[in-house]
């Protein structure tokens, strides 16, 4: 079941879009505005489709779609808007946006281009993008600014977990048992993570010095930046 996440502030569209894309078999989170937005990303597996709205209440859907993108969801973009002119049309697909549709619309509008939108769709969760760093799960490959960097299976490993929640900072407690498959947390393994983050820095850091992945003091290990 393909599952979608829909922005929308007018309370009377988002559920009512919502229940007619139930009807027609997807599985649709509603969120109100970007914080919601956000919000559900950090904790939910991420959607395998977007509607946005540019119109929300605590931000311009333009800027979301490049937030969207460098955080490495590359899922399809719908965006709904009262807007009609050809400006913000340009400016929607040039920010990110796969497909646009000006309000008011048909709700049979609607779900042809979401099943368009879907049928484009590749196997989802393929491949992970954090800034110019590239994470290819179909060939175990990662790339950054283009380039493949070599990585062991446990290093790829570790940031595929990572990347799979991009911007959430991750225990090491929990790194131990989801990575290392370690039954408990025991300090000794603190140091082969540590070990670890070292060394995938070293190797995944750009030419201009910027690097996705970072110790939080206290918290844990982060890929990308916070939601």
């Amino acid at each position: 079941m393909k599952q979608i996440l829909m922005v929308e502030d007018d309370k009377r569209l988002g559920p009512t879009v919502k229940r007619g894309l139930e009807e027609l078999g997807f599985a649709v989170h509603l969120a109100r505005d970007a914080s919601g937005m956000w919000a559900t990303l950090a904790a939910d597996p991420p959607p395998d489709l977007f509607i946005l709205d540019l119109g929300l209440p605590d931000a311009d859907g333009l800027d979301l779609l490049p937030a969207l993108r460098d955080r490495g969801f590359q899922q399809p973009i719908l965006l709904l808007t009262a807007r009609d002119g050809l400006k913000d049309l340009v400016l929607g697909l040039d920010s990110g946006a796969d497909d646009y549709l000006s309000k008011p619309f048909s709700f049979a509008e609607l779900a042809a281009r979401i099943r368009a939108l879907a049928r484009r769709m590749g196997p989802p969760g393929l491949l992970l993008r954090i800034g110019e760093l590239d994470i290819d799960l179909a060939t175990r490959r990662v790339l950054l600014e283009g380039e493949i960097v070599d990585v062991s299976p446990r290093e790829f490993d570790f940031l595929v977990y990572l990347g799979r929640r991009a911007g959430q900072v991750v225990s090491r407690e929990l790194l131990a048992k989801e990575v290392w498959n370690a039954p408990n947390r025991f300090t000794p393994l603190d140091n082969v993570i540590d070990v670890h983050v070292s060394r995938l820095r070293r190797k995944i850091t750009t030419r201009s010095g910027w690097c996705p992945l970072r110790v939080i003091r206290g918290s844990g290990i982060q890929l990308g930046d916070a939601l």
